[in-house]
């Protein structure tokens, strides 16, 4: 242990001596001052992993004796989390390669940290950095997890896509190669059709924008000037796919009036002629029928 922590201990933030029966950072703790007796904490910057270890076990010790929701408890709760952040910078270097800026997955990681510190009981018996660290990894992994996939997918594809990354890196330095789906699936353990449903929900975890400019030896344009048109026909497919069943109960020669006038483009007095009537009788034929089909569609609607 540092020298510093073996000196007389002083109280922090009071302007009160401490009690001359307080002379070691665990004694009982002053009534009137529950700060009283805890270890003068340097600089947290300044503070070195051993010297965090054992200043992070005196505070737990001390905050087992205040109240939550006091001004103490917050202090001692808080400085806990300010010697403790170097496990969090740790930890978030391991994501490093990760898109999400560095900032945000240290701030997810205090969280992680924070969790640790209410949770931690010093009769368990081991160290805080120990028990602190899984519950700070598992935290900023939720974050990767639950925010960072542009399309939502349940959860069990997000864990498959994470096993399948592992398994092909894996794989690929076994094999200096890239696997494939046969292999993948005999290494995890599963079928080849899941394989295939995790390599697919991988394509979810990152998109691109439509107005993302292309790359400078690209002459093409944007994205959403390259993935197709207005197809102004779609407008009246559901009207189309309505009319059908209407259409086939027609008699066979108001079904024929329209197929001349409306599929082959023929004027009322060519279909007059082709039927052998009146350009005027096929007019009325025509408009009595149109009138039926929008009446149809009225009622579907």
């Amino acid at each position: 242990m540092s020298p510093r922590l073996d000196e007389s201990p002083s109280r922090i933030a009071t302007s009160t001596p401490p009690p001359e029966k307080l002379d070691h950072p665990l004694d009982p703790v002053d009534l009137h001052d529950p700060l009283a007796g805890l270890p003068e904490i340097p600089p947290f910057d300044e503070v070195d992993p051993v010297d965090a270890r054992a200043l992070s076990k005196t505070l737990f010790e001390r905050l087992t004796s205040l109240e939550e929701g006091t001004h103490e408890y917050a202090y001692v709760r808080n400085t806990l989390v300010e010697l403790n952040l170097a496990l969090v910078k740790f930890a978030a270097s391991r994501f490093r390669s990760r898109s999400e800026p560095m900032e945000d997955i240290v701030q997810v990681g205090t969280i992680g940290l924070i969790k640790a510190i209410d949770r931690f009981e010093l009769t368990r018996g081991v160290e805080f950095p120990t028990f602190a660290m899984p519950t700070i990894i598992g935290e900023i992994k939720r974050f990767f997890r639950d925010t960072s996939w542009s399309v939502r997918v349940p959860r069990r594809l997000q864990e498959l896509r994470l096993d399948l990354a592992k398994a092909g890196d894996e794989l690929a330095q076994k094999l200096d190669r890239a696997p494939t789906v046969v292999e993948l699936a005999e290494r995890l353990g599963i079928s080849n059709d899941e394989v295939v449903e995790g390599m697919a929900a991988s394509n979810a975890y990152t998109a691109s924008s439509l107005d993302a400019q292309p790359e400078e030896d690209d002459s093409e344009g944007a994205l959403s000037d390259r993935i197709g048109y207005e197809d102004h026909g779609l407008e009246g497919i559901e009207y189309v796919e309505s009319l059908k069943p209407l259409i086939a109960e027609l008699p066979p020669r108001d079904r024929k009036i329209l197929s001349l006038r409306f599929v082959a483009g023929m004027t009322q007095s060519e279909i007059g002629e082709e039927l052998g009537i009146s350009q005027m009788h096929v007019s009325r034929l025509l408009s009595r029928t149109l009138v039926r089909l929008r009446r149809g569609l009225t009622l579907e609607e």
